[in-house]
């Protein structure tokens, strides 16, 4: 019509999309392949995330150990309390260094040759009863051992570049726990910042969360290594089992690996018992299914109460899995890892299960 102008048409680029189900359909494959990238990322910087996890592990650690104090002690500060801790963690080391250092060490050097004999002893009865057909080469095979193991322990050495070696990564553990443990709200609020804003309060009560499930799962795994080494010390010096103190001291450090530590610290046991004859056997045995009976009756039960209730067979299988794929440390923080996924799991379903206005509450320690 003469004198109204006509609409301008505009070109339609190859890259608008009008139809809005298109539209949401490519947004949903865009997350799709961000989500791939971020995992993909994730395996490729495994390793020194796994170090930053373990240095919030160890954090954990000393948080809970200073939470402690803080109810025997009040009105000493915060980080008056960390110090104390550390201070006391490092004089344990330093008592274990010096008074069982030469006792412990010495036991240690002759702990494989004697494990490596009664290997070969037992691999003789059973092939004296044509339960082994083939003789079997107890030293080759150790050695075999020997070398896979290594190899597991070379894969930890990698987080950090594969030749400072372990104690590097242990000493940068140490260090981020320290650095995580002293301020703790001052790494929260940075995460926070990262996070969109109607996000950021859910983040703190996860944090809080995963911060008291951690503490309280450490706690328990302490608590079971304390136990577990020191009755296994006791009742093989009663009887005279040699090693008693290296054994004990195993015992208690693989304690710390469930579902696999046992097994691994009951059979140095039974071996090192039939060192010194079949009722000496017989008694490790005895001692082993004792301390597994009371740990798992009663000192496991105890803290399972207020700590992440795992499955065992979900634990052992992610051990298997970080322990393939990442070593040593891996296995080490495959269970602390999965509590905390389980916990983020659990509060994503209770805040889709929650109306939108009403907060998720944290329990407090």
């Amino acid at each position: 019509m003469d004198g109204v102008d006509e609409p301008a048409v505009q070109a339609v680029g190859p890259t608008d999309i009008r139809d809005g189900l298109i539209r949401a359909e490519a947004k949903r494959a865009l997350v799709w392949v961000s989500v791939i990238a971020l995992a993909a990322l994730a395996v490729y910087l495994a390793q020194p995330l796994l170090v930053i996890f373990g240095g919030i592990v160890f954090a954990a650690m000393i948080d809970g150990g200073q939470r402690l104090l803080g109810r025997l002690l009040p009105a000493v500060p915060r980080g008056l309390r960390i110090a104390l801790v550390l201070l006391g963690a490092v004089g344990f080391m330093v008592w274990l260094v010096l008074f069982a250092g030469s006792q412990i060490a010495a036991q240690a050097a002759a702990l494989p040759h004697l494990v490596q004999t009664e290997a070969q002893m037992l691999s003789d009865l059973a092939r004296a009863h044509g339960l082994l057909p083939q003789t079997v080469d107890v030293p080759a095979l150790s050695a075999r051992v020997a070398e896979q193991l290594a190899g597991g322990v070379g894969m930890l050495t990698r987080a950090v570049g594969g030749l400072l070696g372990g104690f590097t990564t242990a000493f940068l553990i140490l260090i981020l726990g320290i650095y995580f443990a002293a301020e703790p709200d001052l790494y929260q609020r940075g995460i926070a910042w990262l996070l969109p804003a109607q996000n950021r309060e859910d983040w703190h009560g996860t944090a809080q969360a995963m911060g008291r499930s951690l503490r309280r799962l450490l706690f328990g795994r302490l608590l079971g290594m304390a136990s577990e080494g020191l009755a296994t010390w006791l009742l093989l010096s009663i009887w005279g089992v040699p090693m008693a103190a290296l054994l004990g001291l195993l015992t208690g450090l693989l304690a710390f690996l469930p579902n696999i530590g046992a097994p691994i610290s009951g059979s140095l046991m039974i071996l090192v018992g039939f060192s010194g004859g079949v009722h000496s056997g017989v008694y490790c045995i005895v001692v082993y299914a004792l301390v597994q009976i009371v740990d798992g009756n009663v000192v496991v039960p105890m803290v399972a109460k207020k700590t992440a209730d795992l499955a065992p067979a979900l634990v052992l299988g992610a051990q298997l899995i970080f322990g393939v794929l990442f070593g040593l440390l891996g296995l080490i923080l495959a269970d602390p890892m999965v509590a905390m996924v389980k916990i983020a799991l659990e509060r994503q379903a209770r805040r889709n299960d929650a109306p939108a206005d009403v907060p998720i509450p944290v329990e407090q320690d």
